[in-house]
């Protein structure tokens, strides 16, 4: 009976191959992937039968880490609109410099799981449901406290949301500045709900784009390690 996938060594092989596949394009032969991450092709098709299962673990994968990275940054934050603020700076910051790398794997999802599409992105969106739903409740609780200006919580949600997954297409289509955009929201949409004392000191939440690229860096720097090990293990039968 063959042996599990180590997960570390899956999941830097599927970070390192996605890499590849966004530079080569979906039509290289598994062969030619394989030699490009300096493996063998039956390990590469024992980590991943097909495409499809690679480009959903590296998609999987990156969008777990930026929930955790979002989550960190807007929990700085209490007021309600700060930490729907925080949510649009934290992403943008994580993805910073790398947003094409999401709008190819959205892409490939597409390309390459076949039936399994609407499963996989509802997966995907799955993350970021509770998250969404909570902020519904935290802006409808600051409205109730006088915190809040009235307003469509859950049509306040989604256009962020939308401004935050659109802006990251500009980036990739047009490399728009984001910094005169978040001012923009911030002072014409966000700061005039906030009502009351909070309105006196309006916080901007700033993620931290530094901090986002150490973890980007410190990412990079791991999976070379991890695809690394894969190599020198490349000789082993699964």
């Amino acid at each position: 009976m063959a042996r599990p996938p180590d997960p570390e060594k899956h999941h830097a092989l599927a970070r390192a191959a996605v890499d590849v596949l966004q530079r080569e394009g979906l039509s290289i032969p598994a062969s030619r992937l394989a030699e490009a991450l300096g493996i063998k092709r039956p390990t590469l098709l024992y980590h991943f039968p097909t495409y499809g299962h690679l480009v959903e673990t590296a998609l999987t994968d990156i969008l777990q880490e930026q929930a955790a990275f979002v989550m960190e940054q807007v929990n700085k934050h209490h007021h309600p609109v700060d930490r729907l603020y925080a949510q649009m700076l934290a992403v943008h910051a994580f993805h910073a410099g790398r947003e094409a790398r999401m709008v190819f794997l959205t892409q490939a999802i597409a390309a390459t799981a076949g039936t399994r599409v609407t499963e996989i992105l509802e997966n995907a969106n799955a993350v970021f449901e509770v998250f969404r739903a909570a902020q519904v409740a935290a802006i409808e609780e600051g409205v109730a406290q006088g915190l809040v200006k009235a307003t469509h919580a859950s049509a306040l949600v989604a256009v962020v949301r939308a401004l935050v997954d659109g802006l990251m297409v500009q980036r990739v289509l047009t490399n728009v500045e984001l910094a005169p955009v978040h001012a923009l929201v911030w002072e014409h949409l966000l700061a005039p709900l906030k009502s009351g004392d909070s309105a006196a000191t309006p916080a901007q939440p700033q993620a931290s784009t530094t901090a986002a690229r150490k973890r980007a860096q410190l990412r990079k720097t791991t999976t070379s390690r991890r695809v690394r090990a894969a190599r020198r293990h490349q000789g082993r039968k699964p």
